[in-house]
């Protein structure tokens, strides 16, 4: 197994996530992933697509979907949810610092609970805006760090002692509306509330949820050989 295989293969939290996951829908998720993806269009990249719940929520504006995951259990189930779909969507292995697609190919992307695992969100957001033409859009959905200073003293105390060992890397307090700004979006939509479906997340329940563009004017980025769909 090479060390990129080692860095996406997290076996007993795929299947826990996958779990959990489904819960969370029922609890009022499935309204969340309904508003992050309403009224997308055209080309659509998603990065860390998990076991594929975006997939049903697509509206029909949307003429594709290349959605990137590399955990393989997960992404054993995203192509089964591909299959439902009510739009086109194609399953494939790849990370979000180095994702397999040409410069300005989509007309949006799409993060949904995903920035807080990656191993470095500015070249995930760097890739993002690489791949997205200028004028495109972002949308996000992540839990993030909290404004009351006793969870975010919580969330730090996690963040160190076990969290991301447990969570397949998940960081309970990276600061993604900051992050996003840094990497060079335009953060134009966002709302922060709260979402805790079982009381063990309570670490990730800030969440926000937004829309994100790059801007109209901004250069290409260079790019390499490894990047050809």
């Amino acid at each position: 197994m090479t060390e990129r295989d080692r860095r996406a293969h997290h076996p007993i939290f795929a299947r826990l996530f996958a779990r959990m996951s489904l819960a969370a829908l029922a609890k009022g998720q499935a309204d969340h992933r309904r508003e992050l993806l309403t009224g997308l269009a055209g080309r659509v990249i998603e990065v860390g697509a998990g076991n594929g719940l975006n997939f049903a929520f697509y509206p029909i504006s949307v003429t594709e979907v290349v959605a990137v995951e590399p955990e393989p259990y997960l992404r054993s189930l995203a192509l089964d949810a591909a299959r439902a779909a009510p739009v086109p969507v194609v399953v494939t292995d790849g990370l979000a610092e180095e994702l397999p697609a040409r410069d300005s190919y989509f007309d949006a992307g799409v993060a949904s609970l995903v920035l807080c695992s990656v191993r470095c969100p500015a070249d995930a957001l760097s890739e993002l805006l690489r791949v997205i033409r200028p004028g495109g859009e972002l949308r996000f959905y992540e839990h993030v760090r909290a404004d009351s200073a006793r969870l975010a003293t919580l969330q730090r105390m996690v963040d160190g002692l076990f969290w991301p060992r447990i969570a397949g890397g998940c960081h309970t307090s990276r600061d993604t509306r900051a992050n996003l700004q840094n990497a060079g979006f335009k953060v134009e939509i966002h709302r922060g509330f709260p979402f805790r479906p079982c009381f063990l997340l309570a670490p990730v329940s800030p969440h926000i949820l937004g829309v994100a563009r790059r801007p109209a004017g901004s250069p290409a980025i260079d790019t390499d050989l490894r990047r050809t769909l």
